[in-house]
């Protein structure tokens, strides 16, 4: 594969449904060649990151570019009174800022409207300002998402940080 989304939905699609581990076949590169490793690599160290699919590798990107304080990918979050919230794409714990790459194909259904729904219901009960975006926009309007990466942080920062925590995995 000589393509980086093949490769980035192969390795993530492994992990996500557990055959593997990152650590596993990052150790299995290191036992062989070099050569043509390059991707795997790259590829691995966004999932180590917590970067689930080709769309949050986009947006892992993108979120760079807008040079905003580190985000973490893909971490639980629980309000005050320790009730779950969601498990935002990424999450700028310093603001309290969520961010969503939703796809048509996880939410148009009855079933995943309805959950996407009641995830930005409770984001609001919380507090939490969240931005939605489109894979496809990620890829199409990279300059538009920025902007508006941007903003929303502007706006979370100007208020008060509401009373929420994420949980890494591993943490208590």
């Amino acid at each position: 594969m000589r393509k980086i989304d093949p490769v980035r939905a192969l390795l993530s699609e492994a992990v996500q449904r557990g055959r593997c581990r990152p650590a596993d076949l990052l150790a299995e590169l290191d036992t062989g060649s070099r050569r043509g490793s390059a991707l795997p690599r790259r590829v691995l160290s966004e999932v180590g990151e917590g970067v689930h699919s080709v769309a949050e590798a986009h947006g892992l990107r993108r979120w760079r570019a807008a040079n905003l304080p580190n985000a973490m990918w893909n971490v639980p979050v629980y309000d005050s009174s320790d009730r779950f919230v969601a498990i935002p794409d990424a999450w700028c714990d310093e603001v309290a800022l969520a961010w969503e790459i939703d796809s048509f194909e996880w939410h148009l259904d009855a079933k995943g409207y309805a959950k996407t729904v009641a995830r930005n219901t409770r984001y609001a009960t919380a507090g939490i300002v969240v931005v939605q975006t489109l894979p496809s926009r990620l890829r199409d309007d990279p300059q538009g998402v920025i902007a508006e990466l941007r903003a929303a942080y502007a706006a979370a920062k100007a208020r008060p940080r509401p009373p929420v925590q994420a949980r890494p995995s591993g943490s208590a």
